[in-house]
């Protein structure tokens, strides 16, 4: 029997870019349009399950100071992606034990479920497995398909979660396209109920696209849907003023200006070849600041980017 550092070697003799591919396989027909993959995981440096798993203690307190180390010198190896990035991104306290990280979940997994609950109330396709990518109210602000949406006469509240659904559908349909994981329209749908449950209770925001970028990876790597809403919460708690746009400014207005003064400093000729161009705003870098990158790297580089930021 191979044991995890027996097991380990044997992964690392295989090429990286193929090893990755088990985790997140491409549809054979998009493998010349996805950008070259360049992270792969390197035996000693990278943060193998045996690693993670030695970090805690006998209650279960996590010495993230020694797991961020690791993650620094070779990213999260794609085998415990998802539960690692639930600490990195604020959903447990390292401090907690095994029975505290236990309770919260529950806890957390109960609130999901009623707040599910109440959204399948005003639109029963919600959590069917389904999703939907055309209006659900006319041009009256009365319903489409009354199997879909139960009320009649909805609030303002109602009627613009109603009508934000089809969008989110559309931008599922499009998200990571290239993943056989999404030709599992069971998978679109997963990641259409965690947007569509955060654009209700975001009475403020709702939803932009944009948002699935960020919220795709999380459902790939966290199978429990409600686990998987509360990291992308703590991800938008991040991000979440990037989606906020109005007539006068964007959101990653203040972002613009932060990377236009580095390079300013770093590399004065680049900056003023980009005036010279009229790019001196850095427009160009709009997408890249808002979904941090995920459409200009493969999947796996976003996801090791992704550590290396929030370590």
């Amino acid at each position: 029997m191979i044991g995890c550092g027996g097991l380990w070697s044997v992964l690392m003799k295989r090429s990286g870019t193929r090893e990755l591919n088990d985790f997140y396989p491409i549809r054979p027909e998009c493998q010349a349009d996805v950008p070259t993959t360049r992270f792969k995981p390197r035996y000693g440096k990278t943060l193998s399950e045996r690693r993670w798993q030695a970090s805690f203690d006998e209650e279960g307190r996590l010495d993230i100071a020694k797991v961020l180390r690791r993650i620094q010198r070779g990213g999260v190896h794609p085998s415990i992606k998802g539960v690692v990035m639930e600490f990195l991104l604020g959903c447990y306290d390292p401090n907690s034990t095994f029975d505290e990280r236990n309770e919260l979940k529950q806890r957390r997994r109960g609130q999901y479920d009623m707040w599910k609950a109440e959204c399948q109330k005003i639109a029963p396709v919600l959590g069917s497995g389904k999703f939907v990518t055309t209006p659900l109210l006319n041009e009256d602000g009365q319903p489409t398909d009354p199997s879909l949406v139960t009320v009649t006469n909805p609030d303002k509240k109602v009627a613009q979660w109603l009508q934000l659904l089809h969008q989110i559908g559309l931008d599922v349909v499009r998200t990571d396209r290239s993943l056989v994981f999404y030709e599992d329209e069971g998978n679109q749908a997963k990641l259409w109920d965690v947007l569509s449950i955060y654009a209700w209770l975001d009475n403020d925001i709702g939803y932009v696209q944009g948002m699935n970028d960020i919220c795709s990876p999380l459902v790939i790597l966290i199978e429990n849907e409600a686990d998987c809403y509360w990291c992308f919460d703590r991800a938008m708690r991040r991000m979440r003023e990037n989606f906020r746009c109005t007539a006068s400014s964007m959101g990653v207005q203040s972002q613009l200006g932060t990377l236009s003064q580095i390079i300013k400093t770093v590399d004065p000729k680049l900056h003023h070849h980009l005036e010279d161009l009229d790019g001196g705003e850095y427009l160009f870098a709009f997408r890249m600041l808002m979904v941090l990158f995920r459409r200009e790297f493969s999947f796996a580089d976003t996801l090791y980017l992704w550590e290396i930021v929030s370590s």
